[in-house]
Formats: structure tokens, C-alpha cells, sequence
């Protein structure tokens, strides 16, 4: 009997361990459930199970402001927007300046085509937020969808002035150059010169290129007008242009060139580009194009290139290859630029191989040789009291011509870009 007895208690011993361990693991905090949900969202991309941590957790702790935030977050990530409305609204009920709620309804209602509502939102969050970098930026953002090009690209110089190196502001007013409503006049000139390989005839003398320009900002894009008068090959000769970026997409916007001269071989007889250029994440942007050349023969060119900014510094590759024709050499560039102030105060360097379609001595295309050429260039470029902006250019070139030695060319430039 005595041994029935201490097998009973053992028995009981034994349940009440169990119950107890059972008690211990199922009573959880709000905090190490909001742990278990951000780990089921983010490293196991389980969504469902991180919602039923979130309401675990928010059954506990009702009043817990970043649990139903976070709920919200992952409602509007799987595009449960009525859902993350009501949660995220219950927050902004309870606390009107909680700054994660009106970010998170700022990011809902622009990724679902809202942009009045989401600037609302925003204007509301800098009444209590005026100097977050954070939130002037998504307003930018909204800007920019609503057209109002001139009102976002203020907002990112003025972050940029404060930050220079916030490479969210310097890609968004990159891109928003494109499309603000702003009047300029440039006028440029370069001066070329070239050693031995180019001082035999009159045809070898120093170019002298002049260049003048007006852009405009529209609702659709950039549009440019240029006229340029170049002296060079002992003539001279004048080129009209046109170039456009409209703007398609909050992803893609494009680039059109066309131009036209009378006077070949100054300039080609006509010329076209058209590139397609995409906003990629992570502040990249990529562009795939092509250039047409028409001088007594056709060059077809085609162009691609991936760019990115990186805090202060813009890095750029690009790549001209000309397909099926192995006497002309392709062109490859790599540039980068530190910026020290607004998006025209910068220093540049540029280092590549072969002759670029863009570049103002492209006639040297229609030489039919392989032309083995490398180049550097350095740039400096300065506003001066908002309006003005100057830049310096001095670029050498130098080529291994078949059947001559080495010649090296030098390009100085200057450009001055007035607001008007």
C-alpha cells in the first residue's frame, strides 16, 4: 500500500511539472512576440505567422503602438490595404504624432495611386516632423507623381544642401531635372588641338566649336533647342538640334535626339539617339539606346549604360559598340563625379578607350579606320548665385593611327548656364 501511495505522488509530481513548463512556455510577452513576428516577416518572409504573432501579442497588449504599426506594415505589404488602414488608423487615433503610423499610411496610400492622400498625410507628419529628411523626401516623391516638379526638386536641393551626402535626395533630383518648369540659356565653346598627327594641312588645323542652347521644363520632360557652329577641316559648318527626355513612368523616362547639317564633313548630314532609361532600386539607373550618324555612309551605334550614387559621388559605365563593323573600335567610359554642393556643383573625372557618338568630335567616325583611343577628362562645375552656373572642361585624347605614330588632341572647354 505504502508503495501504491509514493507511485500516486510521484504520478502527481510529475503533472504538476508538466502544467507548470506548459504554463511557462504559453504565457509569452507582448515584447518577445513582436520579436517571433518581425523574425517570421523578415528572415522567414512568413507573413501569415508573423500576423498571428502581432495579434498574439496586441491580445496582451492592446495599447502597443509599434506591434500594430508593424501589423500595418505587413498588411500593406501583402496588400491588405483596408486591413492596414484599420490598424494603422488606430494608432493615429490614439496618438496623432506617432511618426512610423503617418509614415506607414504616407507608403500606403503612394504605392496604391493616392498621391493626394498621401501628400495630406505628409503635410500633417512635418507639422509635428518640419526638418525629417525621411518624410520630406516621400513628399518629394508625391510631388513628383502629382506633377508638381518645381515644388519636389525644391525640397531635394534643400535636403542636399543640408545633406550632401543623402543619396536618396541627389537620385530624386536627378531625376526631377528632367521635368521642372525652368528656363535656361547655355553657351559654350571648346577649342581642340592636335600635335603631330594633325598639323600637316589645313585640314589638321585647331577646331573651335560654339554651342548655343535654351531648355524648358515641361509636365512631359526636358526639351532643349541647340544650335552649334563648329571650325574645323579649314571650313565651317553649323548643326541644328533637338533633344527631349519625356518622362513615361514613375519607373522609365527616355531620351531623343535628332539634329540636322548642311555642311559635311563638319558635321554629320543628320544624326538621331534614342535611349530608354529605367529607375532601378538601390538608386541605380540603367539605359540601353542606340545613335545614328549619317555622313557620306551610315554608323549605327548602340549604347548601354548603369549608373549610381553613392553618397556624395555619382559613378557612371557606358559602352558604344558598333555591330559588324570591326574597323571602328568601341567606346567605353567610365565616369564619376563628387558632388560638393547642389546637383551643377561638382568635380568630375572621366577615363575610357574609342570615340563616343556624343562627343563633339564624332566626325572622326567617318574615317572608316580603327581608331585606338584612350582619354581622360577632368570637369569642374559651380553655380553662382542660383541662377549662373559655369563649367570647366579639359579632356586629352590620344590615338594609334594606322600608318602614323601616336598623336595626341586637347580639348579645353567653357560652358555658363544662366536661369532665366
Amino acid at each position: 500500500m505504502k508503495l501504491l501511495f509514493r507511485f500516486y505522488y510521484l504520478l502527481l509530481f510529475l503533472v504538476s511539472l508538466h502544467f507548470q513548463g506548459f504554463s511557462q512556455t504559453a504565457v509569452v510577452d507582448s515584447d518577445e512576440l513582436f520579436k517571433m513576428a518581425r523574425n517570421a516577416a523578415f528572415e522567414q518572409k512568413n507573413y501569415p505567422l508573423a500576423i498571428s504573432y502581432c495579434h498574439q501579442a496586441l491580445q496582451r497588449s492592446p495599447d502597443y503602438e509599434d506591434i500594430r504599426v508593424f501589423l500595418g506594415r505587413i498588411y500593406i505589404w501583402t496588400d491588405k490595404t483596408d486591413s492596414a488602414r484599420t490598424e494603422i488608423g488606430k494608432v493615429l487615433k490614439l496618438n496623432p504624432k506617432n511618426k512610423e503610423a503617418l509614415s506607414s499610411m504616407i507608403d500606403l496610400e503612394y504605392w496604391n495611386d493616392h498621391p493626394q492622400d498621401a501628400l495630406s498625410y505628409c503635410d500633417t507628419a512635418l507639422g509635428f516632423y518640419p526638418d525629417d529628411t525621411e518624410i520630406l523626401i516621400k513628399k518629394a516623391k508625391v510631388l513628383k507623381d502629382l506633377k508638381r516638379f518645381d515644388d519636389a526638386l525644391a525640397i531635394v536641393n534643400l535636403i542636399i544642401k543640408r545633406d550632401p551626402r543623402n543619396t536618396d535626395a541627389r537620385t530624386l533630383a536627378a531625376r526631377l531635372q528632367d521635368n521642372a518648369r525652368q528656363l535656361f540659356a547655355t553657351i559654350s565653346y571648346d577649342f581642340f588641338y592636335f600635335d603631330k598627327n594633325y598639323n600637316s594641312s589645313l585640314h589638321d588645323q585647331p577646331w573651335h566649336l560654339t554651342s548655343l542652347s535654351l531648355s524648358t521644363g515641361t509636365k512631359l520632360g526636358t526639351l532643349i533647342g541647340r544650335v552649334t557652329h563648329a571650325k574645323r577641316f579649314g571650313d565651317d559648318g553649323v548643326q541644328f538640334e533637338v533633344d527631349a527626355y519625356p518622362r513615361i513612368s514613375k519607373t522609365f523616362y527616355s531620351y531623343v535626339n535628332i539634329g540636322y547639317s548642311p555642311n559635311l564633313p563638319i558635321f554629320p548630314t543628320f544624326r538621331s539617339g534614342v535611349s530608354l532609361y529605367a529607375n532601378l532600386p538601390k538608386s541605380f539607373e540603367g539605359e540601353i539606346g542606340y545613335r545614328y550618324l549619317k555622313f557620306s555612309d551610315e554608323t549605327w551605334i548602340y549604347t548601354g549604360s548603369l549608373g549610381k550614387y553613392i553618397g556624395n559621388y555619382w559613378f557612371n559605365l557606358r559602352a558604344f559598340i558598333v555591330p559588324g563593323n570591326s574597323d571602328i573600335s568601341q567606346s567605353y567610359t567610365f565616369t564619376t563625379r563628387y558632388y560638393f554642393g547642389g546637383s551643377f556643383d561638382f568635380l568630375s573625372l572621366g577615363v575610357g578607350s574609342g570615340i563616343s557618338p556624343d562627343e563633339s568630335r564624332n566626325v572622326l567616325l567617318e574615317d572608316g579606320r580603327k581608331l585606338n583611343t584612350y582619354k581622360i577628362n577632368l570637369g569642374y562645375s559651380k553655380v553662382f548665385k542660383e541662377k549662373t552656373t559655369i563649367s570647366l572642361t579639359a579632356s586629352w585624347f590620344n590615338e594609334d593611327l594606322s600608318q602614323r605614330t601616336n598623336g595626341n588632341q586637347y580639348d579645353l572647354g567653357i560652358s555658363i548656364r544662366r536661369k532665366l
